[in-house]
């Protein structure tokens, strides 16, 4: 006999045996009243389907292995809705064979219809989540110029938002109107409750606003994430946009949350709109004799010397001539962000200063008095007129 003869008629045994012990349990099952032998069935018809995820999924992490960590984690987590599927098959063949009446198989149809909708449902929330995570791989926003990458992760992320919104209610309206009395209930609803809905509507209009302003911002980016804004006298950083509303990252660490709609009713300052790099300005006021010039050489070296600095715009100059009997300067300087621009400022304020006070204190603020002297300090000022008088008695 050959080895694939030998092969071949182990396999028949083993089908056999297979089919003795299938045939068996199904006699044994048939014994049992009818409640049991449903409970068993769908009791084994579970555990089948969570024993072929189990294989599934293991068989997944080790096909892949460490070579690929990034789509193995996006498909690993596929694994609810793909045990979520097995058990609903699983659940669709117990009640064709399983002894049951009329009315128990029509709830458990309806239950295995909702199921299956809320299988199609969680699918395409994880598939709008995986393809996101994709799309979004090739930008980093941790680089030192993203505006790219922020453009794109935050349309991604609100448009992904209202993509899960969307899907949530369709999936519930979906699920209700597979009920035959929801379904009535919904149209004579819809059809009659035309004041009602009004009323619903006008009180939802905050949450459709900012979901409406939602996608507008997702379209023509007004802010992104990480970008630096003024608003409300405040200055902060884009920390996250939701569906709703926007949370700002303040300079102290504090929190400012605003609706979405602000963005499209209200009037702002974006400093990151095209570009990171920002401009920041250093006043100072000091007397006429300051020497411009040296420092204005003082100031390029200490941009020079500075890592804050971008190298490409430095300038001082003297902005205005203040009715105070001071000057004022003021120091232009580059920076390739917000923060950096901030501490460039401060820098650029303290070593100025510093200079002033060891190389010309003289240039610093003072105030001037003008004394006059007189010939006889004993002798009261004389009038005009008693002038007049004085010279013609003389």
């Amino acid at each position: 006999m050959t080895p694939l003869t030998a092969h071949l008629r182990w396999n028949s045994q083993m089908l056999d045996v297979i089919n003795y012990s299938y045939a068996e349990i199904l006699n044994t099952l048939w014994l049992l009243p009818n409640w049991l032998t449903a409970s068993a069935l769908v009791i084994g018809g579970v555990l089948v389907a969570l024993i072929a995820n189990a294989v599934i999924v293991h068989a997944i992490r080790n096909t892949l292995g460490v070579r690929h960590p990034k789509t193995r984690s996006l498909l690993t987590r596929s694994k609810g809705p793909l045990r979520l599927a097995l058990i609903v098959l699983a659940l669709s063949l117990v009640v064709r064979v399983a002894p049951i009446g009329d009315r128990a198989a029509t709830v458990f149809g309806n239950i295995l219809n909702v199921a299956f909708i809320a299988l199609l449902g969680w699918t395409a929330l994880i598939a709008a989540q995986i393809g996101s995570q994709i799309y979004l791989r090739r930008f980093s926003i941790d680089a030192e110029d993203n505006m790219l990458a922020r453009k794109h992760v935050t349309q991604v992320g609100i448009l992904k938002r209202a993509a899960d919104t969307l899907i949530v209610i369709m999936t519930v309206a979906a699920a209700m109107m597979s009920f035959e009395q929801v379904r009535q209930y919904g149209v004579s609803l819809f059809a009659s409750a035309g004041v009602a809905g009004l009323a619903i509507g006008i009180a939802a209009r905050p949450l459709l606003a900012n979901l409406i302003a939602g996608v507008q911002i997702a379209v023509a980016q007004p802010i992104r994430l990480d970008d630096v804004v003024f608003l409300e006298g405040e200055y902060g950083t884009i920390e996250e946009i939701t569906t709703t509303y926007v949370v700002i990252k303040l300079w102290d660490w504090r929190r400012m949350v605003v609706p979405l709609s602000y963005f499209i009713e209200k009037p702002f300052q974006n400093w990151t709109r095209e570009t990171s790099a920002l401009i920041g300005s250093v006043f100072l006021y000091v007397d006429y004799t300051v020497p411009v010039e040296k420092l204005r050489e003082k100031l390029m070296e200490v941009a020079r010397a500075s890592p804050l600095w971008d190298g490409r715009v430095v300038v001082l100059q003297v902005s205005d001539a203040t009715k105070d009997h001071t000057v004022e300067l003021r120091a232009l300087l580059s920076a390739r962000s917000a923060p950096a621009a901030w501490d460039l400022r401060c820098e650029v304020r303290e070593k100025l200063i510093a200079y002033l006070q060891e190389e010309y204190p003289g240039a610093l603020p003072r105030q001037r008095q003008e004394f006059v002297s007189r010939s006889e300090p004993d002798q009261a000022p004389l009038s005009p007129h008693a002038m007049v008088s004085h010279h013609r008695a003389g």
